[in-house]
């Protein structure tokens, strides 16, 4: 039985170390306070494990039952319950009690257990029972963080359900969560507290390393993984594992000017586009698309999969302001085809705004054809936002009179920290997969306020 016990656990010891080292390669790009917590309990599993192996092999002694104790009972059930909290609070102070108390007790117990006297020396090779070697100090102590890891952990299965109710596919992502941790660390907690046989308390150690690798991999991650994250700057991106980087834009020396042709009627990105589609290859795309000097910093350029230069997108000096347009039901915006979200109150008077603030401006392409399909996209999109990212300042969506088929995506956010927010939301990936059948090319161009003046729109009820 102990040869048994040894391969599950030397087996749930390297499950645990995996897992561990994907948190820590994740927490690199995503610092998150329900991420660090379960990276502890995730290495505190795997210090556990490891113990049980070489103690079913080699024998228990005081320091492999010491490292077995305060790592599998006390820190992985402890941290993942913070973990819990840190996951599910939308409050600062519920975030720092549970730190301040996390990193408190954890202190104070590890100090008790690791110096505390067992009650035997002799323990053998079967996986000794913690009530039966600890004295009563520290068996009273693991008693009382046991009880309060029960009682946060289905508080925590309580709340998330409420917010599940009332929430969006980001708070099923939640509750999925939840209803994964939450019962493996319970287990957990009886397994280490009452007299269950050796295979099982190991076994379900295993589980609880396994159920932490696959409530962070798989369902709070899909934002990460699979998508053409074209609204991110470049810089960012690379940093960023399993994202797709969009290439470097290609500096391209200056042209010779084109030769002079007829007038064309407001010459825009969507004319080049319509005539690369219909075959037009001898028009010179280098020289009408080349960039200005003050053109600004285009971060980001994809287009039929090569990176062309960047898109000259300084205001037309000789263009006429759009005049408001209320053909389009449902968009409340007085241009065609724009949809707006802003600040639910004007900005106050003085001041200037703050230098945290984040922005981007995204220029589409889209396909022929895709305009009122790209539109209602968009509309739902920005909807979403409205109701769900108060961090995001502005989320404006505009067509472009000159060019039918270019759309502008205008981002504002109070800091970066919303913007990788506003990244996670289930409404952002449905934006990112679906638009990538519309669109033919995409140009980001990264933002820093220097002066704004922001009130609310004027909208329309139809």
């Amino acid at each position: 039985m102990e040869i048994l016990v040894a391969v599950i656990a030397l087996a749930g010891a390297l499950l645990a170390a995996v897992a561990t080292g994907a948190l820590i390669r994740r927490l690199r790009d995503e610092p998150e306070g329900w991420l660090i917590a379960w990276t502890v309990a995730a290495g505190a599993l795997c210090l556990s494990l490891a113990a049980i192996g070489v103690g079913s092999v080699l024998g228990f002694g005081p320091a492999t039952f010491r490292v077995y104790q305060v790592t599998g009972s006390l820190l992985a059930p402890l941290w993942l319950a913070v973990g819990l909290i840190q996951l599910l609070s939308d409050k600062v102070p519920p975030r720092f009690l549970a730190w301040l108390f996390g990193i408190a007790l954890t202190i104070v117990s590890v100090a008790i257990l690791t110096f505390d006297p067992l009650r035997s020396t002799d323990l053998g090779k079967s996986l000794p029972s913690g009530s039966a070697m600890w004295g009563l100090i520290p068996d009273k102590l693991l008693i009382g963080v046991h009880a309060i890891d029960v009682l946060v952990l289905l508080a925590c299965v309580v709340v998330a359900g409420l917010k599940w109710r009332g929430g969006d596919e980001y708070d099923t992502d939640n509750l999925h969560a939840v209803l994964v941790i939450a019962p493996s660390s319970i287990a957990l907690v009886g397994a280490m507290r009452f007299s269950v046989p050796p295979l099982f308390t190991t076994a379900l150690l295993a589980v609880g390393a396994a159920a932490i690798w696959y409530t962070v991999l798989r369902p709070l991650a899909p934002y990460e993984d699979d998508e053409d994250d074209l609204e991110t700057p470049h810089d960012d991106v690379e940093r960023r594992p399993g994202r797709r980087v969009a290439p470097e834009p290609v500096p391209v020396p200056a042209a010779e000017p084109p030769p002079v042709a007829p007038p064309r009627r407001s010459p825009g990105l969507g004319d080049l586009v319509a005539e690369y589609r219909a075959g037009d290859q001898q028009v010179d795309y280098a020289a009408r698309m080349g960039a200005a000097p003050d053109s600004g910093p285009a971060t980001g350029y994809i287009m039929n999969g090569s990176p062309p230069p960047r898109m000259d997108t300084s205001p037309r000096m000789d263009a006429q302001p759009p005049r408001p347009d209320y053909s389009m039901p449902g968009t409340g915006v007085a241009y065609p085809g724009a949809e707006l979200f802003t600040p639910s109150q004007p900005q106050q008077a003085g001041g200037r705004p703050s230098p945290s603030i984040y922005g981007l401006l995204t220029v589409f392409t889209i396909m022929d054809g895709a305009g009122d399909a790209f539109d209602r996209l968009a509309e739902a999109t920005v909807e979403a936002v409205r109701r769900g990212e108060p961090d995001t300042l502005v989320y404006a969506c505009h067509a472009v009179k000159s060019a039918p088929l270019q759309r502008i995506v205008y981002e504002l956010y109070r800091d970066e920290v919303a913007y990788r927010d506003h990244q996670r939301q289930p409404h952002v990936e449905r934006f990112l997969n679906e638009r990538q059948a519309m669109v033919l090319a995409t140009n980001v161009i990264e933002l820093y306020v220097n002066a704004a003046k922001v009130v609310p729109l004027p909208t329309v009820m139809f």
